[in-house]
């Protein structure tokens, strides 16, 4: 933990299917598995035997702690938390604000919990760092009624990937005071504004369904569609709710979800991937000045992040030559030498005269999990 170095690391996919595979990394070498995993239960097993069996550790008694993301801690949770009981009944609780994540969370953490019953857990929200937005920034304009009872409010998501950039760029500028606009950039995104060192505002709202248009998701549409949509279609709400989610957005538009797809799209002449491409560029910019003008023009740096901030070099430059009434400049040369796959995967790609300097910095959300396990375990 102390050189916060990556021993080993995977992913398993496709739970409850039958084409279930993994992937682990370890010492740079990339190895897959293949078999059914038939719930979380089972996919914890493969994860404690991929440990046991690369020698990661000689026995299950070296696990001193396991950090969990969770997706919703409502206006409960401002901070990661050691796992109790009543944590988990909140997590339970709040399922109805996250019915997509929390079934899986929840699962992954009572596996883990079987696997290793004294073992300390951690939950990391993904809400938790935007709980300092002002009031004026997560409430709807609806009945308060729904916010009183139902708890009815933005609560913003990628809270983990904000926080470690709004960190990194405070060591960066060497400073805590940070006005930032951070635009975390993958399948799923989010802009956040951060106002002295502090999340100020951000692009997702009750659900992550809100704000950008994203990989499958719709993000803001005007509400009356749901209702007009199940009119005309015969679907119900929760149907049209999850062709909101899982079948819109670069998908919609596009007809593939991955932004790599929507680009080769584009070089064969796909009018509907530009279209998907320019609505994407236009959202994203648009919030980029909504946050520029509520941070009075302050803005220490613009950063980009995760998969397509970090990697979509052309476009980051769409995006950034639209904000050119705004004084931001791109050093176009600069931004075609940064991605993860290139040797530089960090840096500033605005010009010497931009009025706001951009970045890219690759987000790290796994080691932010771990700091905070790691703190909590031995407090």
């Amino acid at each position: 933990m102390h050189e916060e170095k990556v021993i080993i690391s995977g992913y398993i996919e496709k739970i409850g299917a039958p084409d279930s595979f993994w992937n682990t990394k370890i010492n740079g070498q990339k190895i897959r598995g293949e078999r059914y995993i038939k719930d979380h239960r089972e996919a914890v097993a493969v994860l404690i035997e991929e440990l046991l069996k690369y020698k990661v550790v000689e026995s299950l008694d070296e696990i001193k702690g396991v950090g969990h993301r969770v997706l919703h801690g409502g206006e409960k949770y401002s901070d990661s938390v050691l796992i109790d009981d009543e944590v988990i009944e909140s997590i339970k609780a709040l399922t109805k604000l996250g019915p997509l994540h929390h079934p899986g969370n929840l699962a992954g953490i009572e596996a883990m919990k079987e696997a290793l019953p004294n073992v300390p857990m951690v939950a990391v929200y993904d809400t938790a760092f935007h709980q300092t937005m002002p009031k004026e920034n997560y409430m709807y304009p609806v009945p308060m009624e729904w916010y009183e009872k139902y708890g009815v409010r933005k609560y913003g998501f990628h809270g983990t990937s904000h926080k470690y950039i709004t960190g990194k760029m405070k060591e960066i500028l060497g400073k805590d005071d940070v006005n930032l606009i951070v635009c975390h950039i993958g399948s799923g995104a989010s802009i956040s504004a951060i106002k002295n060192g502090k999340c100020f505002d951000t692009t997702m709202g009750l659900t992550p369904l809100d704000g950008l248009m994203m990989g499958t998701r719709s993000g803001a549409i005007d509400p009356s569609i749901i209702e007009y949509v199940c009119k005309e279609s015969g679907m119900d709400v929760s149907e049209v709710t999850n062709a909101l989610n899982k079948k819109s957005g670069l998908l919609g538009i596009a007809g593939v979800a991955d932004h790599r797809d929507v680009e080769n799209g584009m070089a064969e002449g796909n009018e509907n991937c530009k279209l998907a491409n320019d609505m994407y560029v236009q959202r994203i910019v648009n919030y980029i000045a909504e946050y520029f003008v509520k941070l009075n023009g302050e803005v220490d740096a613009i950063v980009f992040t995760a998969g397509l901030g970090e990697n979509a070099r052309e476009f980051r430059e769409e995006i950034l030559n639209k904000l050119a009434c705004l004084g931001i400049k791109i050093d176009a040369e600069e931004n075609m030498k940064i991605a993860s796959y290139k040797d530089k995967h960090e840096g500033i790609i605005s010009s010497e005269d931009s009025k706001v300097k951009v970045y890219v910095i690759p987000t790290d959300e796994e080691i932010m999990i771990i700091k905070d396990t790691y703190e909590l375990i031995n407090k």
